[in-house]
This record gives C-alpha cells, structure tokens and sequence, in this order.
C-alpha cells in the first residue's frame, strides 16, 4: 500500500562531501540499531512513513524542509549498506534520475547473490513507480525512486517527484504490507500543504473509469482514435483537469495497438504495458467518460530535526564534533550490543528521546550523551535498569514509530 507523500520546496544543490561521508555513517548506525531492535521489516515500516523519514533526514543533518532530503538521505543509506547487504539483510536499489532506471537490474542482481526470487519485486518497484507517474496525474514528475527490500521479499518504496511549474517536490511512500490492489486506493494517507488539479484514477469513485479504460484498450485503435477526434471538437466543460491539446495521435494509436493485442483484462494490467503512459491513461480517462459515462475523480489525493543542525544553517549550522562523536556512541552501542551489553543501547534511546524533546543547545545535548552513556557503564544489570526501559513509555524516537493520529482515508 502506498502509505503517505510529503510536499516539500524544490531545491537544487548537493550536500558537500564532509557531511555526506557523515550522514552515510550515521544512517548505517541508526539503521542496523533499528534493524537490532526490530527486525528489517520494522526498518521497512520506519522508511514507509514520511514523517519517521523526515526526521531520519533532520537527524543526519540536511536541510529540514528541501527536497534534497529525500535523495540524499537515500543515498545515504545505499552508501551505508554497500557490500553489508547479506549481513544486515536489507537491499537498496535505485536513486535519482539515471539511477533510478537501474533498479530493476540492481534487484535482479541483489537477488541472484542471495538465490531470492526478484520478479515480484521488480514488479513491485515498476507498479509503484507507474501509479505514481500516470495513474495519479498531480503534475509532478518522477525523478527519483528507490526500493528497499528484505530477504523475505518485505518492501518498501520511497519516490519523488517534481513541478517545474510551483518549484515543489512531493514525495511518495509505499509499504507491501496488505497489498492487493495496486491501482485502487492504494495509500493510506498523503501529507501535504498544497493540492492541485489532478487526475486521480485510484480513487474509490474512480473504478468505473478504470474498468472502462481497460475495456476501452482492449478495443480497435481506429475506433478509439474517432472518438479521441470527436473529443477534440467538443467543448469540454471546464471541471477537467485533463485536455488532449498535447497528445499525438500518431503515437498514441502506436500505443493503441499494443493494448489491443495484450488484451488486458483490468487497469492494473493496462498499466503494466509497456509505453503505456500518463497521456494513454488521461486520453482513454476522457473516452471511457464519453463512452461509458464513467467520470474519473479529480480530487487531488494529497492530504495534507534539529539533532545535529542543518546544512542550510537552520537551525544551526552543522556541528562536526557533535556529529562524529554521536555516530561514535551509536556505533559502539551497537556493538556492544551485539555481545549482549544492551544496557548501553537503551541509553541510547533515552538520549533519543532527550534530542526529540527541542533541546537546542549542542553542548548540553553533548554534556548528556556522555553522562547517559557513563551512567550506563556503571549501573548494573537488574530489576532497577530494567525499570528505566524504553517500554514504560510513549515518548517518541527514531527507534520507534511517530504516535501521530493517522490521516483520515479517503
């Protein structure tokens, strides 16, 4: 299921290489201690929510609000797990722009070294990436995609796109926890402050036009295109947030004669073919309403960090000492850890929970790393350090899932 998006500014730039070769450290040690504590589907579940991973981005210390985030901290965290993969059980593929186009081949390859089966996952990946891309037309083009997976086939995708026209980035969540429909209210929530014209063809409201999409493909091309020309003479009333001003009909009957010969037997399938874009999704929308009076939603679906400082300077500049020396107890916890010294990794948590608390003063927050790491060493292991476990409360971490009520579905 697709689980939630994020609007964030459209920025360009890149992280410099000092904070870069950080985040990649801290992002490893952040996710083996999730991975430790939770498994890798908890760490799959932690990826899928945008706010979980906004915070993940504002602790490594990029730009809060920047759409930069979301590739970096993903680049991130591939660097992080490069050549760790069998060991941690985690498998990321994909990236921005180019790389992205490599994630079916860099699935296929994860899964030959571990003898997995990739082809539901390779689907998976090209599902996700097609709803996001065609079936929901927001205006904001996919750049970037990536896929995270375990050795028992639990996945999770993390995408964004962007508007050249608003200069923002939306981001997009999936989980594979309960999927059974690709293409019908596959979200759970979607975050953002901004809505817009869209086509949303997997909206609930919208499964007559999906039916009749596909119904329409599987029809001769030449009857499809007549309609597509009759549409091009009416005066289409101005709720339509889609027109055919810019689509060419000589490609698109090419595009008609591949759905006639699949023959696909619903949307999800129809998507599945190749060549078939947003501009065959939006013409066969139109003829499925003229034909068969099925209308298509155009509700936009959208709904809706200070650990170490910023890149940009906000809210502080990014301190290094306290960043090195933060990857540096993480790191040793888990290893201790590791060897069964877990008290250290529980002082951890509670110093977590100390930075999700809006201190802003570095030196304090530094102060109380080594006095809850030292007081760790010297408290013995008994009923009285298992009272101050993590399980006896709710504060929020980045060990555990935000409490956030969830956004209402739609």
């Amino acid at each position: 299921m697709r689980t939630g998006s994020a609007e964030l500014p459209l920025h360009y730039g890149a992280a410099p290489r000092w904070l870069f070769s950080r985040m990649s450290r801290l992002a490893g040690e952040v996710a083996e201690a999730v991975i430790l504590e939770h498994g890798t589907r908890g760490l799959l579940e932690r990826f899928s929510d945008p706010f979980w991973f906004q915070a993940l981005g504002c602790v490594l210390g990029f730009d809060w609000h920047s759409s930069g985030l979301t590739t970096t901290t993903c680049g991130a965290l591939k660097e992080a797990v490069k050549g760790r993969e069998e060991e941690l059980g985690l498998f990321v593929a994909g990236g921005k722009g180019a790389t992205s186009r490599r994630t079916p081949s860099e699935i296929v390859a994860h899964c030959e070294r571990t003898g997995s089966e990739p082809a539901s996952l390779v689907y998976a990946s090209k599902a996700a990436a097609k709803v996001d891309s065609a079936a929901v037309q927001d205006g904001y083009q996919l750049y970037h995609h990536v896929f995270l997976f375990d050795r028992d086939a639990n996945w999770a995708v993390v995408q964004q796109g962007m508007s050249d026209a608003t200069r923002m980035a939306r981001r997009y969540h999936w989980l594979s926890t309960g999927v059974r429909d690709f293409v019908c209210e596959p979200h759970a929530a979607i975050c953002s402050d901004a809505r817009g014209a869209t086509l949303n063809l997997v909206a609930q409201e919208s499964e007559g036009v999906r039916r009749a999409s596909a119904e329409a493909a599987r029809r001769p091309p030449g009857e499809v295109m007549a309609e597509l020309l009759h549409l091009r003479r009416l005066d289409l009333p101005r709720r339509h947030a889609v027109t055919l001003a810019d689509i060419d009909p000589t490609r698109l009957e090419r595009i008609l004669l591949k759905t006639y010969v699949a023959q696909p037997t619903g949307f999800e399938a129809l998507l599945s073919i190749g060549g078939v874009g947003a501009k065959t999704v939006r013409a066969l929308s139109l003829v499925s309403e003229l034909i068969y009076g099925e209308s298509p939603s155009f509700e936009d679906p959208a709904r809706y960090s200070f650990a170490h400082g910023g890149k940009d300077g906000t809210p502080y500049p990014v301190d290094r000492v306290l960043y090195d020396r933060t990857i540096e107890l993480l790191g040793r916890a888990i290893r201790r850890a590791k060897l069964d010294h877990a008290e250290e990794l529980r002082a951890l948590k509670r110093l977590e929970r100390a930075f999700a608390g809006g201190e802003a003063d570095a030196s304090v927050r530094q102060g109380r790393a080594a006095r809850s790491v030292n007081r760790a060493r010297r408290t013995p292991q008994g009923p009285a350090s298992a009272a101050r476990s993590p399980s006896t409360t709710t504060s929020p971490s980045l060990f555990s899932l935000p409490q956030s009520d969830p956004a209402p579905r739609r």
